[in-house]
C-alpha cells in the first residue's frame, strides 16, 4: 500500500478537482477516479496542464481504489454515494481510509440546496460507514469548503476543516494529508456520529453564499496545534 498516494473517487466533479489540485500542487500522488476511465484520465491531463511537474493519472472509480493509495476521498454527490462505494467495494484493501465529503443536501429529492435530508444512518458519513468492506474505515471532512476556492490555486483558503472519526489514527493520518494543502487547518470534532453535524453547516454556509456572492468557509479559533 503506497501511504503517500491519494485516490479521489468523482474526482471530475468540482470538489474533487479541487481537492486534487490542491494536494498535487503540495507534492501528494493523486490518481483522479471517475465512473468513466476516459473522463478520470481527461481531467488528470487538465491538472497535469497547470502543473506539470505533479504525479497525476486518472482511473476508473475501481482502479483508482486498487491503486494502493491509503486514503480514498469519497468526492461524490449524496445520490451516488451508496452506488459508488458498492461499485468499488472487491478493490478495496484491508487497512485503507475513506475520507467521506458527502452531505445530504435537500436537492437530493428535489429539495432546495439551503437543507439538508435526514437519513436512517443518522449522517452521510455514518451511512458510507455501512458500505464499506469490512477493514476499510471512514473518516468524514471538507464539508465546508468552498469547490472554487479549492480549484483557484492563486485563492488563500485561511479555512478550518472538521474531521470526524471512531479512531483517532486514522484522523491523525487524514490530517497529516490534508496539512499540506496551504492555508488549510485540520480539526479533530470528534468521533463519526458528529458528522450529522458538521454536515449541517454546508447548506448554512450555501445560504451565506447566495446572500453575500462570496466563498464563505469556516476557521476555528483559539486552538493550538
Amino acid at each position: 500500500m503506497n501511504t503517500d498516494r491519494v485516490a479521489i473517487l468523482g474526482g471530475t466533479g468540482a470538489l474533487g478537482f479541487g481537492l486534487a489540485k490542491r494536494l498535487a500542487v503540495a507534492g501528494v500522488p493523486i490518481v483522479i477516479g471517475s465512473r468513466d476511465h476516459g473522463r478520470g484520465v481527461a481531467a488528470a491531463e487538465k491538472v497535469l496542464a497547470e502543473l506539470p511537474t505533479a504525479d497525476v493519472t486518472g482511473a476508473s472509480n475501481a482502479d483508482a481504489v486498487a491503486s494502493a493509495a491509503r486514503l480514498v476521498v469519497l468526492a461524490v454527490p449524496l445520490a451516488s454515494q451508496v452506488d459508488t462505494l458498492k461499485t468499488v467495494a472487491e478493490s478495496f484493501t484491508e487497512g485503507q481510509i475513506v475520507l467521506d465529503t458527502t452531505v445530504p443536501l435537500a436537492p437530493a429529492v428535489g429539495g432546495r440546496p439551503t437543507q439538508v435530508v435526514g437519513l436512517w444512518a443518522g449522517s452521510a458519513a455514518q451511512q458510507a460507514a455501512a458500505n464499506v468492506p469490512k477493514g476499510v474505515s471512514v473518516v468524514s471532512g471538507l464539508h465546508t469548503l468552498s469547490a472554487a476556492l479549492l480549484e483557484d490555486l492563486s485563492a488563500d483558503l485561511g479555512q478550518s476543516t472538521l474531521l470526524c472519526g471512531d479512531r483517532k489514527a486514522d484522523k491523525e493520518y487524514v490530517t497529516d494529508v490534508l496539512s499540506r494543502i496551504a492555508g488549510l487547518d485540520v480539526v479533530d470534532a470528534g468521533r463519526l456520529e458528529t458528522s450529522r453535524l458538521v454536515e449541517g453547516i454546508t447548506p448554512v454556509l450555501i445560504g451565506i453564499n447566495i446572500r453575500y456572492k462570496t466563498h464563505a468557509g469556516i476557521g476555528i479559533t483559539g486552538l493550538k496545534h
